[in-house]
């Protein structure tokens, strides 16, 4: 008896232990399948993330636009952009990071979302999104993996030409638009931009068109200046275009971590104080060591120096000199108050990535160049600047001094043009890069002991030099050498 007792307990746990191995197999901290939303709200994240945060490993665009310059360790403001792997950073986290996520919500939609219209929506958006995303690394680089980025087959892929990747950017947003329909469903809360509104999704769309073909509207590469052309105006004969600031696309940040607005991370949480305005743009603010700055922007932009014999002033430093932070003007919002309404430095700032002011630029722009956008360049460019004044400081106050646009024309009216919208700019490096790289505005003193010329690419990544050799020197020699100052297609 005492035998079959214990066969029975060895059968019992024997069996036991085979229905537990399988789920050995199961990892609950990865699982193998997701919802899409979930993949689509961290894609958008990681791409705002990405154009917003001032982390000197991922984007050091301000510093190259002399909006700030660092404070002890000076080497970024002085283009050394291989060092900390910065390109590497920025080409893996939109392709790992951003790209492969939004690729992935696509495909899931396609049999998680049961409603038609809905599932089209869900799908438009998601591929809006990998076109904000596309145009930032193709303006960057310039050739980079496109047709073969996501297939899983081809290890080592071809860098497709730049000119032909930007026509295609211009198809699917057009195709794109064809299938927003605002009176179907959509991703909703898990989108953080516009809680899946498809009807902002489709002024977004269009008013991404609008920067995409302004881009290329400088280049000497006939085909794109046509499509430049065609694009800005198809976009404005369809009237959903951003109509004022209430449509600016921001990503909504938390008051509490992870979730939290980048630019806090990296200047308040960790308790640093790497980064102060420089000289250059306090010159053009009209703020350059005093308590009264001509720009009212200025109190939104940076707060007074607390120490020193400036202490009280707005003061920028040179740039890249070691210099005490407390002695210049911090990047701040108003008097750097913590948690002062509308402080940049807040946990729950939101992150800007696409703007009413910056489509105003846009179209001031198109029409210097003599595109039928439906207004005149003064026009546009009085709403630019009178909405950057009014995003910063919550009023047109003071924006009359600047809202005139000089009667010059040709070069000298892009010139004006691109003046007031470097200033508007702020915060947003990136985008400020590519207005000078296409303006030539503004002409920049080069910082001394500078590791190049002024930057107008990032160098390719390491890991593809390494893993990727062959694409890698086709590519290079294609765009006529890995340098940081190969001019690319679209600014020459």
């Amino acid at each position: 008896m005492k035998k079959t007792i214990l066969i029975l307990v060895l059968a019992s746990l024997l069996s036991a232990c085979t229905k537990n191995l399988t789920s050995l197999n199961v990892d609950p901290k990865h699982p193998a399948t997701v919802p899409s939303y979930t993949l689509f709200t961290e894609a958008e994240r990681l791409m705002a993330n990405y154009i917003i945060t001032p982390d000197v490993n991922d984007n050091t665009f301000r510093l190259i636009e002399q909006q700030w310059t660092e404070t002890q360790y000076i080497t970024e403001t002085q283009y050394d952009i291989k060092d900390r792997l910065i390109p590497d950073n920025i080409y893996s986290g939109f392709y790992t990071g951003a790209l492969i996520n939004f690729e992935k919500a696509k495909q899931f939609m396609a049999t998680d979302v049961a409603d038609a219209g809905t599932r089209k929506n869900e799908i438009a958006i998601s591929d809006i999104c990998e076109v904000y995303s596309f145009y930032y690394l193709v303006t960057t680089f310039g050739n980079i993996p496109y047709t073969q980025a996501f297939d899983t087959t081809k290890p080592f892929p071809v860098f497709d030409d730049a000119a032909t990747i930007y026509a295609d950017l211009f198809k699917r947003l057009d195709a794109d638009i064809a299938a927003l329909d605002p009176s179907s469903g959509s991703i909703g809360s898990a989108d953080q931009i516009y809680a899946g509104d498809p009807g902002q999704w489709l002024k977004f769309a269009n008013t991404l068109k609008v920067k995409l073909g302004v881009t290329v509207s400088g280049s000497s590469n006939t085909t794109l200046t046509g499509l430049a052309k065609t694009a800005v105006e198809s976009a404005v004969k369809s009237g959903n275009l951003f109509a004022s600031n209430s449509d600016n696309a921001e990503f909504i940040y938390l008051a509490g971590p992870p979730s939290t607005n980048p630019i806090w991370v990296q200047l308040v949480q960790s308790g640093r104080y790497d980064y102060v305005a420089t000289d250059f743009i306090m010159g053009l603010l009209g703020a350059q060591n005093t308590a009264t700055p001509v720009d009212a922007r200025v109190p939104y932009f940076f707060a007074p120096a607390t120490s020193g014999t400036n202490a009280g002033n707005y003061i920028g430093a040179p740039v890249a000199n070691v210099v005490v932070a407390s002695h210049f003007s911090l990047p701040s919002g108003p008097l750097y108050t913590a948690g002062s309404v509308g402080s940049l430095t807040n946990p729950d700032y939101p992150g800007d990535i696409l703007d009413y002011s910056e489509l105003q630029f846009n179209l001031a722009e198109a029409a210097a160049r003599g595109y039928s956008v439906g207004g005149s360049a003064a026009t546009f460019f009085k709403n630019a600047v009178d909405a950057s004044f009014q995003f910063w400081t919550g009023s047109t106050t003071g924006a009359a001094a600047y809202d005139v646009l000089p009667a010059v024309t040709g070069a000298a009216e892009l010139t004006a043009i691109a003046q007031q919208e470097y200033l508007s700019l702020y915060n947003r490096g990136w985008d400020a890069w590519t207005m000078t790289r296409r303006l030539n505005y503004p002409v920049f003193t080069p910082p001394p002991g500078a590791f190049s010329g002024f930057p107008v690419r990032f160098t390719y990544p390491i890991v593809e030099q390494n893993t990727n050799p062959i694409n890698y020197k086709a590519a290079s020699a294609a765009i006529g050498g890995d340098e940081v100052t190969t001019e690319l297609v679209f600014f020459k």
